[in-house]
Protein backbone atom coordinates (compact mmCIF):
# COMPACT_ATOMS: atom_id res chain seq x y z
CA UNK A 1 0.00 0.00 0.00
CA UNK A 2 2.71 2.26 0.89
CA UNK A 3 2.89 5.69 3.66
CA UNK A 4 0.34 8.21 2.99
CA UNK A 5 -0.12 11.75 4.61
CA UNK A 6 -3.81 12.71 4.82
CA UNK A 7 -5.23 15.88 4.65
CA UNK A 8 -9.87 15.82 5.21
CA UNK A 9 -12.27 18.74 4.37
CA UNK A 10 -10.26 21.27 3.04
CA UNK A 11 -12.73 24.02 3.26
CA UNK A 12 -12.55 26.35 0.01
CA UNK A 13 -14.77 28.75 -0.90
CA UNK A 14 -14.55 29.06 -5.01
CA UNK A 15 -16.59 29.22 -8.28
CA UNK A 16 -17.22 26.23 -10.08
CA UNK A 17 -20.76 24.98 -11.40
CA UNK A 18 -23.05 25.23 -14.84
CA UNK A 19 -25.15 27.85 -13.52
CA UNK A 20 -24.63 31.83 -13.10
CA UNK A 21 -25.02 31.63 -9.20
CA UNK A 22 -22.81 29.17 -8.84
CA UNK A 23 -19.76 30.91 -10.92
CA UNK A 24 -20.50 34.42 -10.07
CA UNK A 25 -21.95 34.24 -6.39
CA UNK A 26 -19.55 31.47 -5.27
CA UNK A 27 -20.37 28.22 -2.69
CA UNK A 28 -18.60 25.98 -0.29
CA UNK A 29 -16.23 22.98 -1.25
CA UNK A 30 -14.54 20.20 0.63
CA UNK A 31 -11.47 18.97 -0.18
CA UNK A 32 -9.96 15.76 0.90
CA UNK A 33 -6.25 14.77 -0.33
CA UNK A 34 -4.13 10.93 0.37
CA UNK A 35 -0.99 12.37 -0.68
CA UNK A 36 1.15 8.93 -1.52
CA UNK A 37 4.65 9.36 -0.89
CA UNK A 38 7.85 7.51 0.80
CA UNK A 39 7.61 8.98 4.38
CA UNK A 40 10.87 6.81 5.86
CA UNK A 41 13.24 9.40 5.49
CA UNK A 42 11.26 11.71 7.13
CA UNK A 43 10.42 9.47 9.61
CA UNK A 44 14.17 8.69 10.55
CA UNK A 45 15.89 12.48 10.00
CA UNK A 46 12.85 14.23 11.83
CA UNK A 47 13.32 17.54 9.52
CA UNK A 48 10.77 19.14 7.12
CA UNK A 49 13.23 19.20 4.60
CA UNK A 50 12.79 15.30 3.37
CA UNK A 51 8.72 15.28 3.59
CA UNK A 52 5.86 16.95 2.09
CA UNK A 53 5.35 20.34 3.66
CA UNK A 54 1.13 19.67 4.42
CA UNK A 55 0.44 23.17 5.39
CA UNK A 56 2.76 24.72 2.52
CA UNK A 57 0.55 22.16 0.42
CA UNK A 58 -2.87 22.62 1.18
CA UNK A 59 -2.27 26.58 1.05
CA UNK A 60 -1.48 25.71 -2.22
CA UNK A 61 -4.41 23.73 -3.25
CA UNK A 62 -6.70 26.53 -2.07
CA UNK A 63 -5.47 28.84 -3.82
CA UNK A 64 -5.49 26.55 -7.12
CA UNK A 65 -9.03 25.54 -6.78
CA UNK A 66 -10.42 29.34 -6.31
CA UNK A 67 -7.96 30.57 -9.51
CA UNK A 68 -9.05 27.49 -11.99
CA UNK A 69 -13.01 28.20 -11.91
CA UNK A 70 -14.51 25.33 -13.79
CA UNK A 71 -17.72 23.79 -15.04
CA UNK A 72 -17.83 20.69 -13.93
CA UNK A 73 -15.82 19.49 -10.79
CA UNK A 74 -14.57 16.29 -12.58
CA UNK A 75 -12.19 19.02 -14.50
CA UNK A 76 -11.46 20.66 -11.03
CA UNK A 77 -10.59 17.78 -9.66
CA UNK A 78 -8.40 16.67 -12.81
CA UNK A 79 -6.50 19.85 -12.73
CA UNK A 80 -5.71 20.36 -9.22
CA UNK A 81 -4.43 16.40 -8.88
CA UNK A 82 -1.88 17.03 -12.20
CA UNK A 83 -1.48 20.61 -10.74
CA UNK A 84 -0.33 19.21 -7.32
CA UNK A 85 2.17 16.02 -9.13
CA UNK A 86 3.62 18.87 -11.02
CA UNK A 87 4.58 20.94 -8.30
CA UNK A 88 5.54 18.32 -5.97
CA UNK A 89 8.06 15.82 -7.19
CA UNK A 90 8.61 13.67 -3.90
CA UNK A 91 4.77 12.47 -4.62
CA UNK A 92 4.17 8.72 -6.22
CA UNK A 93 0.36 10.20 -6.59
CA UNK A 94 -2.28 11.34 -5.02
CA UNK A 95 -6.10 10.27 -4.32
CA UNK A 96 -8.07 13.60 -4.19
CA UNK A 97 -12.08 13.95 -3.44
CA UNK A 98 -13.61 17.40 -4.10
CA UNK A 99 -17.12 17.68 -2.23
CA UNK A 100 -19.87 19.95 -3.22
CA UNK A 101 -22.11 20.37 -0.30
CA UNK A 102 -24.72 22.28 -1.47
CA UNK A 103 -25.20 20.69 -4.94
CA UNK A 104 -28.00 22.54 -6.59
CA UNK A 105 -30.21 19.19 -7.75
CA UNK A 106 -33.48 20.32 -5.83
CA UNK A 107 -33.46 17.08 -3.56
CA UNK A 108 -32.27 16.44 -0.04
CA UNK A 109 -28.46 15.32 0.10
CA UNK A 110 -25.66 16.13 1.68
CA UNK A 111 -22.71 16.11 -0.25
CA UNK A 112 -21.93 15.22 -4.45
CA UNK A 113 -18.41 14.63 -4.93
CA UNK A 114 -15.62 13.49 -7.40
CA UNK A 115 -12.91 11.04 -6.13
CA UNK A 116 -9.54 10.54 -8.48
CA UNK A 117 -6.62 8.70 -8.13
CA UNK A 118 -3.71 10.43 -10.36
CA UNK A 119 -0.19 9.02 -10.26
CA UNK A 120 3.44 8.76 -11.80
CA UNK A 121 4.21 6.21 -14.20
CA UNK A 122 7.53 4.64 -15.66
CA UNK A 123 7.70 3.91 -19.78
CA UNK A 124 10.46 3.25 -21.85
CA UNK A 125 10.11 4.58 -25.22
CA UNK A 126 12.10 3.00 -28.46
CA UNK A 127 13.05 5.56 -30.86
CA UNK A 128 14.64 5.55 -34.28
CA UNK A 129 16.04 7.31 -37.54
CA UNK A 130 16.78 6.07 -40.74
CA UNK A 131 16.20 9.57 -43.19
CA UNK A 132 17.87 12.92 -43.03
CA UNK A 133 19.86 14.49 -39.98
CA UNK A 134 19.48 11.05 -37.76
CA UNK A 135 20.72 12.03 -34.69
CA UNK A 136 18.72 15.66 -34.98
CA UNK A 137 15.08 13.86 -35.09
CA UNK A 138 16.44 11.76 -32.37
CA UNK A 139 17.59 14.93 -30.05
CA UNK A 140 14.67 16.72 -31.25
CA UNK A 141 12.49 13.83 -30.17
CA UNK A 142 14.05 13.90 -26.82
CA UNK A 143 13.59 18.01 -25.98
CA UNK A 144 9.71 17.48 -27.21
CA UNK A 145 9.25 14.91 -25.25
CA UNK A 146 10.87 17.01 -21.80
CA UNK A 147 8.61 19.94 -22.99
CA UNK A 148 5.17 18.12 -23.31
CA UNK A 149 3.68 18.95 -20.69
CA UNK A 150 2.96 15.66 -17.67
CA UNK A 151 6.20 14.34 -18.98
CA UNK A 152 9.97 14.45 -17.83
CA UNK A 153 12.73 12.43 -19.88
CA UNK A 154 14.72 10.92 -17.26
CA UNK A 155 17.45 9.14 -19.21
CA UNK A 156 18.64 8.61 -22.29
CA UNK A 157 20.52 5.90 -23.67
CA UNK A 158 23.70 6.39 -25.95
CA UNK A 159 22.60 6.21 -29.91
CA UNK A 160 23.52 3.24 -31.73
CA UNK A 161 23.85 2.52 -35.88
CA UNK A 162 22.00 -0.70 -36.74
CA UNK A 163 20.93 -2.34 -39.95
CA UNK A 164 16.78 -2.18 -40.84
CA UNK A 165 14.90 -4.65 -39.51
CA UNK A 166 11.89 -5.35 -41.58
CA UNK A 167 12.93 -6.59 -45.20
CA UNK A 168 12.55 -3.45 -47.02
CA UNK A 169 15.79 -2.46 -48.97
CA UNK A 170 16.70 0.82 -46.83
CA UNK A 171 19.62 2.71 -44.82
CA UNK A 172 20.86 1.74 -42.01
CA UNK A 173 19.24 3.49 -38.29
CA UNK A 174 19.97 5.11 -35.64
CA UNK A 175 18.65 3.65 -32.21
CA UNK A 176 18.27 4.75 -28.71
CA UNK A 177 15.82 4.54 -25.96
CA UNK A 178 14.32 6.48 -23.34
CA UNK A 179 13.08 6.44 -19.85
CA UNK A 180 10.11 8.98 -19.40
CA UNK A 181 8.38 9.65 -16.39
CA UNK A 182 4.89 11.08 -17.14
CA UNK A 183 1.37 11.29 -15.78
CA UNK A 184 -0.49 10.59 -19.34
CA UNK A 185 -2.51 7.72 -20.17
CA UNK A 186 -1.42 5.24 -22.36
CA UNK A 187 -3.35 6.79 -25.14
CA UNK A 188 -2.87 10.16 -23.96
CA UNK A 189 1.07 9.25 -24.67
CA UNK A 190 0.86 7.57 -27.62
CA UNK A 191 -1.16 11.10 -29.34
CA UNK A 192 1.92 12.83 -28.12
CA UNK A 193 4.38 10.48 -29.81
CA UNK A 194 2.03 10.92 -32.78
CA UNK A 195 2.27 14.44 -32.98
CA UNK A 196 6.32 14.21 -32.11
CA UNK A 197 6.38 11.84 -35.05
CA UNK A 198 4.76 14.23 -37.20
CA UNK A 199 6.38 17.00 -36.32
CA UNK A 200 9.46 15.48 -37.49
CA UNK A 201 7.69 15.07 -41.50
CA UNK A 202 7.03 11.20 -40.30
CA UNK A 203 5.37 9.53 -43.16
CA UNK A 204 3.46 6.26 -42.54
CA UNK A 205 3.47 5.00 -46.81
CA UNK A 206 5.79 1.43 -45.97
CA UNK A 207 5.64 -0.70 -43.45
CA UNK A 208 8.75 -0.82 -41.71
CA UNK A 209 10.01 1.35 -44.36
CA UNK A 210 12.04 4.58 -43.95
CA UNK A 211 11.54 7.50 -41.38
CA UNK A 212 12.62 10.39 -39.86
CA UNK A 213 11.53 9.53 -36.49
CA UNK A 214 9.82 6.58 -34.97
CA UNK A 215 9.06 6.22 -31.54
CA UNK A 216 7.51 2.60 -29.64
CA UNK A 217 6.31 2.31 -26.13
CA UNK A 218 8.00 -0.55 -24.59
CA UNK A 219 6.87 -0.66 -21.33
CA UNK A 220 4.07 1.42 -18.83
CA UNK A 221 5.23 0.17 -15.63
CA UNK A 222 4.05 -3.43 -15.62
CA UNK A 223 0.63 -2.74 -17.50
CA UNK A 224 -0.21 -5.41 -20.16
CA UNK A 225 -2.36 -3.38 -22.38
CA UNK A 226 -3.75 -4.41 -25.50
CA UNK A 227 -6.23 -2.37 -27.95
CA UNK A 228 -7.02 -1.86 -31.59
CA UNK A 229 -4.09 0.69 -31.30
CA UNK A 230 -1.85 -0.02 -28.86
CA UNK A 231 -0.24 -3.29 -27.60
CA UNK A 232 1.93 -2.84 -24.15
CA UNK A 233 4.35 -3.93 -23.84
CA UNK A 234 5.78 -3.93 -27.37
CA UNK A 235 4.92 -7.47 -29.54
CA UNK A 236 8.50 -7.36 -30.94
CA UNK A 237 10.21 -6.37 -28.05
CA UNK A 238 11.70 -9.48 -27.09
CA UNK A 239 13.02 -10.00 -30.75
CA UNK A 240 14.79 -6.90 -31.10
CA UNK A 241 18.37 -6.66 -30.46
CA UNK A 242 18.72 -3.20 -31.49
CA UNK A 243 15.70 -2.17 -28.94
CA UNK A 244 17.15 -4.48 -26.12
CA UNK A 245 20.89 -3.10 -26.68
CA UNK A 246 19.87 0.22 -25.65
CA UNK A 247 16.93 -0.31 -23.45
CA UNK A 248 19.73 -2.71 -21.41
CA UNK A 249 21.61 1.14 -20.26
CA UNK A 250 18.80 2.30 -18.90
CA UNK A 251 16.85 -0.83 -17.65
CA UNK A 252 18.77 -4.38 -17.52
CA UNK A 253 16.74 -5.92 -14.68
CA UNK A 254 13.27 -4.53 -15.63
CA UNK A 255 11.29 -7.32 -16.16
CA UNK A 256 8.88 -8.30 -19.04
CA UNK A 257 5.69 -8.77 -17.54
CA UNK A 258 4.12 -11.24 -19.62
CA UNK A 259 7.72 -13.35 -20.21
CA UNK A 260 9.06 -12.52 -17.10
CA UNK A 261 12.63 -12.10 -18.40
CA UNK A 262 14.62 -8.93 -17.88
CA UNK A 263 15.66 -6.94 -20.45
CA UNK A 264 19.56 -8.40 -19.75
CA UNK A 265 17.59 -12.21 -20.79
CA UNK A 266 16.27 -11.02 -23.21
CA UNK A 267 19.06 -9.42 -24.96
CA UNK A 268 21.28 -12.23 -24.43
CA UNK A 269 18.51 -14.96 -25.78
CA UNK A 270 18.28 -12.42 -29.37
CA UNK A 271 21.97 -12.80 -29.08
CA UNK A 272 22.54 -16.65 -28.84
CA UNK A 273 19.42 -16.49 -31.69
CA UNK A 274 21.97 -14.91 -34.26
CA UNK A 275 24.65 -16.95 -33.40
Amino acid sequence: MGDVIQIENLAVFAFHGVYPEETKLGQKFLLSLTLHTDTRKAGRSDDLKDSIHYGELASFASQYTVAHPCKLIEAAAEQLAEAILLRYPKLRGVTLELKKPWAPVGLPLETVSVKISRFRHRVYLAMGSNLGDRKGYLDGAVRALDATEGCHVAAVSGYIETAPYGGVEQGDFLNACAELETLLTPEELLEQLNRIEKEANRERTIHWGPRTLDLDILFYDDLILETDRLVIPHTELHKRTFVLEPLKELAPNKRHPILKKTVLEMLRECEQTAL
